[in-house]
């Protein structure tokens, strides 16, 4: 039990630093489903879901694995979704980009297990930057995450 309590809380004490990055001109990236799973510090009980990403660079671009692992940093902890969506939006900002859009799905079963034993989906949102001041740029993102994914065969 201890190394999966080690496992489950390790975002306390990981270093997932957003330090990686190449030098490119791109108008935004978004990183669509990355999958968490985070413990409800209200209830002690796990919130789950997807998290998508958005951001605006300023000349770099992350490396594509670094910003599922700063989702890992902050959701293996114990956490709220209002907190977790913040954090992850905050961290990007500091590092230089124009702006960022973070969206997190989830389902608490400290709702499904107990008291209303609802099956809702809860949507929390951030943006900073020109994500926050540009509302049609913050549209097209939002159509981007949203939008049903093609089959391609190449």
């Amino acid at each position: 039990m201890a190394e999966m309590f080690q496992e489950i809380f390790g975002g306390y004490t990981m270093n997932a630093e957003l330090d990686v990055s190449f030098s490119e001109e791109t108008d935004a990236i978004v990183a669509k489903n990355i999958e968490f799973y985070s413990m409800c510090e209200h209830h002690m009980l796990p919130f789950y879901g997807k998290i998508h990403i958005a951001y605006v660079p300023s000349g770099k671009v992350f490396g594509i694995s670094k910003l599922a692992r700063l989702v890992e940093k902050y959701a293996r902890r114990m956490q709220i979704q209002e907190r977790l969506t913040k954090q992850i939006a905050d961290e990007i900002m500091r590092k230089e980009i124009r702006g960022v859009l973070v969206i997190v799905e989830a389902e608490h079963l400290c709702m499904k297990m107990r008291g209303v034993k609802n099956d809702s989906l809860i949507i929390t949102e951030c943006h900073r930057g020109i994500m926050e001041e540009q509302k049609q740029l913050r549209d097209h993102v939002l159509a981007l995450i949203y939008a049903k994914p093609e089959m391609h065969s190449f």
